[in-house]
């Protein structure tokens, strides 16, 4: 049973897919609202369409999250799209969570606030325990992890 101090519970978190990844958003909806218990929005696209592009979803969603400090989870086919998009919007760090190492190092070496999937490479069950532990790892190391990702911030201030 989760528990109120779980630390996915402290922000909001959202999810979105496009067609190539509608199949696995749809398994994941169902993980987070059963399984995990989990209280978060999903972005759409509610159906299936062969015509959804992963712009139209990820930029809206990825500037939701930025501006309530949540944390997204978007899927599309191979991941890469959707992080291509999501790192376009000024305060997200969109990683591909390829496998459960790289998933808890985005968190901790990254402070990453965006998990993209590959809705055509990852088995549900592979998807769900990077999904699980990408929102239960909290902790970022900070240190020369936080002097990199101010580098990062600083250049998007800067950027025209």
């Amino acid at each position: 049973m989760l528990m109120k101090t779980q630390p996915w519970a402290k922000r909001p978190v959202y999810i979105t897919a496009d067609h190539g990844g509608h199949q696995l958003k749809k398994r994941l909806v169902r993980f987070l609202e059963n399984d995990l218990k989990l209280k978060f929005t999903d972005l759409g696209a509610k159906e299936y369409d062969e015509l959804d592009d992963f712009p139209d979803y990820t930029i809206p969603a990825a500037e939701k999250t930025v501006k309530t400090n949540g944390r997204l989870i978007a899927i599309c086919g191979s991941g890469n799209g959707v992080c291509l998009a999501a790192n376009k919007v000024k305060g997200i760090r969109a990683i591909v969570g390829y496998n459960i190492e790289a998933a808890i190092l985005s968190r901790q070496h990254n402070d990453s606030n965006c998990l993209c999937l590959a809705g055509r490479v990852l088995t549900e069950e592979h998807a769900m325990a990077i999904v699980k532990k990408w929102l239960e790892t909290e902790e970022f190391l900070g240190g020369k992890y936080q002097r990199r990702n101010e580098k990062i911030t600083k250049y998007e201030k800067n950027y025209k």
